[in-house]
């Protein structure tokens, strides 16, 4: 007989024994639901433009763009965020292209709408892609962007993304008070049914670099930086603060960026306040993983699950991502 030995009674490994054992104790899921895939479009017809980069990521007509969305809808994915590449000619220094409501755009939104009436389409409330100096918003000659002014064309900016279709508008500049006035606009002209989803703690983050290849701003930023109105990446306190003044304002969803570095700013937001809350896993995040698993260094598909398996757990609710399409694939086989 064997003898009786001091041995645990709770032990922890009996649950993770088998494959179906994990899966039923299991904390979080994650579906294809919860992603939205971020695509830039351009003007032209039947064009694929890689970014360099950021490979596997490309910018596309809104032609070309019409299957992405088809995809989406196969895999399951519910939003599609847009982000908008602006003919160099079309940029000036108070970003007046924004305003127009036959420009790029509006043009991908309508189209969208027009042929994929189930598919949530996100627009990108953002004076950057359309600014002859780089920066979120109108300068004064010091260069310093002008909170008020700015606002002023971003609350018309929403109102224009929201008559073209948009189902959601996402303020990117973090300017004090444009959720209330992007508000007050949209109720103003009938749009009580768009949603605001504000990035309501976006960090002046080093991992912004690609996507400001992809939308073709970073040469016209040059230099200049975004730190007087983008968060201090020490803080979190603070963060706390913006996405409780923009939820007060009307905001629906708030946005947290970049995802991997911020994590527990996004635990915090969700267990603070509850509210619909998303996290953008930013261009360089995807870089970084791409050119790893590009060398052979890391397992591609394991660890971009791990790592949106990760913001699940933290609290968000929808996870934008350049892997959505990739990762939704996987998810369904």
């Amino acid at each position: 007989m064997r003898a009786l030995g001091r041995f645990p009674t709770t032990r922890m490994r009996r649950l993770r024994r088998t494959e179906f054992l994990r899966r039923i104790v299991c904390e979080t899921s994650l579906h294809a639901n919860d992603l939205i895939v971020p695509v830039f479009v351009q003007e032209g017809k039947n064009l694929v433009t890689p970014v360099v980069s950021m490979p596997g990521v490309n910018r596309h007509s809104i032609d070309a763009l019409l299957p992405i969305a088809q995809r989406c809808l196969d895999l399951g994915i519910a939003a599609i965020a847009i982000f908008p590449v602006v003919e160099p000619s079309l940029k000036t220094a108070d970003a007046k292209e924004a305003l127009n409501p036959s420009g790029l755009l509006p043009k991908v939104v309508r189209e969208l709408k027009k042929r994929f009436p189930e598919l949530c389409v996100i627009t990108d409330v953002a004076l950057d892609p359309y600014t002859s100096h780089g920066q979120d918003g109108v300068v004064d000659p010091a260069g310093y962007v002008l909170n008020d002014k700015t606002i002023e064309i971003l609350a018309q900016q929403a109102q224009i993304q929201g008559e073209s279709g948009a189902d959601i508008v996402a303020p990117s500049d973090m300017m004090d008070g444009r959720v209330g006035a992007i508000r007050k606009r949209l109720d103003d002209f009938g749009l009580q049914n768009v949603c605001i989803l504000s990035y309501a703690a976006k960090y002046a983050s080093n991992f912004y670099g690609p996507f400001r290849d992809a939308v073709g701003s970073k040469e016209n930023l040059g230099s200049c930086a975004k730190h007087s109105f983008q968060m201090d990446i020490a803080n979190s306190n603070e963060a706390l603060r913006e996405v409780a003044m923009d939820l007060a304002e009307g905001a629906d969803i708030v946005m947290i960026k970049p995802g991997l570095p911020y994590l527990d700013v996004l635990r915090r937001v969700k267990e603070e306040f509850g509210a619909p809350t998303f996290v953008y896993q930013v261009s360089g995040e995807y870089l970084m993983l791409k050119a790893a698993c590009s060398n052979g260094w890391l397992d591609e598909r394991a660890c971009v699950l791990e790592t949106l398996i990760s913001f699940k757990r933290a609290g968000a609710d929808a996870i934008m991502t350049y892997f959505a399409l990739e990762a939704a694939a996987w998810l369904k086989n």
